[in-house]
């Protein structure tokens, strides 16, 4: 199984630890991976802030970086839906086979992998973020408002790893207020709806908050800072190969 690995642009500045943890974890459940080395940004900050008509650069590096793999696989569930709604070329039937090929690394190991055992532990109280691309895009986890049955990829593997305590939230699919560039053009409202959902964590006396988007828990994480609280932030990929 060939998996090319996208690790997003602020991943790669701000948290290359995740992108170490994401290889780790895919080759511990028999992945063979590889980093193109000539990927940059998805193009979805210019995207989403109305700019999509100039990301055609961005959309072809990624054509080529990527056009040979079997399977795409990231860390980040919004630059996974954006690939996949929005990913065009001038070879577009190369471009319509990589939309069908990329996954968010939760629903690759899930879905595609089937992992059910993983050699991880971590003993702490955990709080699960679900963001709003992965869980109302991608659908990786099912939506509170809805009278359908409740299932959660990040769940399923998180209660996979020995000793954790995964903390049971009051509004567990509350959007965080991070939105790309909503936090920059809508501070006041973006910074009022991260300290509500970093107070729904802290109320459950949660040690660490995951999730599967670092741009969400960097929103979180800066929350905390400035708070001096002791909790953390931690992706889930650095949670599913940790063995404290």
């Amino acid at each position: 199984m060939k998996v090319g690995l996208f690790i997003p642009c602020y991943i790669d500045q701000f948290y290359p630890q995740v992108a170490i943890a994401t290889l780790k974890l895919l080759e511990k459940v028999g992945c063979k991976v590889s980093y193109p080395l000539q990927q940059t940004c998805c193009g979805q900050p210019m995207a989403n802030s109305g700019f999509e008509h100039l990301t055609g650069g961005c959309n072809e590096n990624f054509v080529r970086n990527f056009a040979n793999c079997d399977y795409i696989v990231s860390p980040s569930g919004s630059c996974t839906l954006h690939i996949k709604h929005h990913l065009h070329s001038a070879n577009e039937e190369v471009a319509t086979g990589i939309r069908s090929r990329i996954y968010e690394l939760t629903e690759f190991l899930t879905d595609i992998v089937k992992v059910n055992t993983l050699d991880a532990t971590f003993p702490y109280k955990v709080g699960l973020h679900q963001s709003c691309h992965g869980q109302r895009g991608l659908h990786i986890s099912q939506m509170s408002e809805l009278v359908a049955p409740p299932f959660s990829k990040p769940v399923q593997l998180l209660n996979l790893v020995k000793d954790l305590e995964l903390i049971q939230l009051d509004r567990r699919d509350e959007c965080c207020g991070f939105g790309g560039t909503f936090c920059v053009t809508e501070e006041a409202v973006s910074v009022k709806m991260g300290k509500d959902r970093v107070a729904d964590h802290l109320r459950h006396g949660v040690n660490f908050i995951t999730g599967v988007d670092v741009s969400c828990l960097m929103h979180m994480e800066g929350i905390l800072k400035r708070a001096n609280s002791n909790v953390k932030v931690k992706h889930i990929a650095e949670i599913l190969t940790a063995t404290i």
